[in-house]
């Protein structure tokens, strides 16, 4: 029995951490003020840590990109306060030689006043080559009368075998276009009179134009642009008829609501999001050169997603194409692809690293704060002491 004891009184040497009598433990006001304050802290740098270790981890990885044969989906929400959506067209055009006109199947306009709300498309009403429906035996008559001696439209000397006729004033403008004739006297063209073009012009000079929606174009490097005129193919040239639009200036300024190519993963930034650029000079040719890099996002739930983050320098020149100069105004954004992929991984956050962290926490701030009362006891005895004995000046 004595062994044990023995035994048992040794093994107390290695208590690190001594006890002392309550009879001996003295409370002070310092004291619970530093307790205090340790446990807000303790609190607070948990509650951060806590937060920290709930947040996924996304590891970063470099691989060459040998993918082959996929296409690129764009998506875009771009503004033009000063431009009306009947000028503006999208096209694109890559390295392959692939080339689509005016898009128009996958991307959306929508009208804006001059202070950017948006302008309900009236209902056209039905003129040439439609009748009127009528319920009166007399009316009902004359329509077909009117449609028995109905001849189509002239397109005043712009006729070709696969257009013999122009019912509205666009088809004349289309046929004066193919002929390589400016378009410059719509007064002066029945079709034109009749729907009002000049004053719709004139209205248009107060629109503006927001377009939005997506492209998908191949993967490979290429541009895309958002210009006035109508586009079209010639002599394997691409080219913007901007005939009818001589005495039109035209202010690019722009508002890029939204621009991302692929799909977005959580807490993708890019750079062109909300940017804005405006400007009073007119006829202003506007360049986006974009670096693309391909990325794959792997979330922790198993699903991936195929994206790109890119980088973009941007470039500004005067243009004016039909006075022959250089260029065309607009917004031009052309992109190409880094040979490296990125791989971005979602993993949990380690609960040993958490653990360790919240274990140094308690216990760096326990000793800095223990540390912190000695100190403050002490030096208010020894004042103390100094004022019993007064030698405190």
């Amino acid at each position: 029995m004595a062994s044990h004891t023995d035994y048992f009184s040794k093994l107390k040497s290695f208590d690190a951490y001594p006890k002392t009598l309550d009879d001996f433990r003295i409370k002070t006001f310092g004291g619970a003020a530093v307790t205090i304050l340790s446990v807000l802290l303790m609190l607070s740098l948990f509650m951060s840590e806590l937060s920290y270790y709930l947040t996924k981890e996304v590891v970063p990885e470099l691989y060459v990109d040998t993918s082959r044969n996929q296409k690129l989906k764009i998506n875009l929400d771009i503004t033009f306060p000063k431009i009306a959506c009947d000028y503006m067209t999208l096209d694109v055009i890559d390295t392959t030689g692939e080339q689509q006109f005016d898009i128009s199947h996958s991307v959306f306009k929508k009208r804006l006043d001059q202070f950017g709300s948006e302008v309900e498309a009236p209902v056209e009403e039905a003129t040439i080559g439609h009748a009127n429906v009528t319920t009166n035996a007399t009316e009902l008559e004359g329509a077909e009368r009117d449609v028995a001696e109905y001849k189509c439209g002239s397109c005043y000397g712009a006729e070709t075998t696969a257009r013999p006729c122009c019912d509205t004033c666009e088809e004349v403008r289309e046929a004066y276009r193919k002929k390589g004739w400016a378009f410059t006297a719509p007064d002066g063209i029945e079709q034109c009179q009749k729907e009002n073009w000049s004053e719709k012009m004139s209205q248009l000079a107060t629109e503006g134009c927001r377009m939005y929606g997506h492209i998908e174009v191949n993967k490979v490097a290429g541009n895309f642009h958002f210009a006035p005129g109508k586009s079209f193919q010639s002599s394997h040239v691409h080219v913007h008829d901007m005939v009818p639009y001589t005495n039109v200036r035209f202010n690019t300024s722009h508002i890029i609501n939204q621009l991302s190519f692929g799909d977005v993963y959580p807490e993708m930034i890019n750079p062109l999001d909300g940017s804005t650029t405006f400007t009073s000079a007119h006829s202003i040719m506007y360049q986006y050169y974009v670096k693309l890099v391909p990325t794959t996002y792997f979330k922790l739930s198993g699903e991936v997603i195929a994206t790109n983050q890119f980088s973009v320098t941007k470039h500004q020149k005067g243009a004016a194409p039909t006075s022959g100069g250089d260029g065309l105004p607009g917004v031009f954004i052309m992109y190409e692809f880094s040979p490296i992929m990125v791989r971005l991984t979602e993993k949990q956050r380690s609960f040993m690293h958490f653990l360790t962290s919240v274990c140094a926490i308690i216990g760096g701030i326990f000793t800095v704060a223990g540390l912190l009362d000695a100190f403050i006891y002490r030096s208010s005895k020894v004042i103390q002491k100094k004022m019993e004995l007064g030698k405190l000046s």
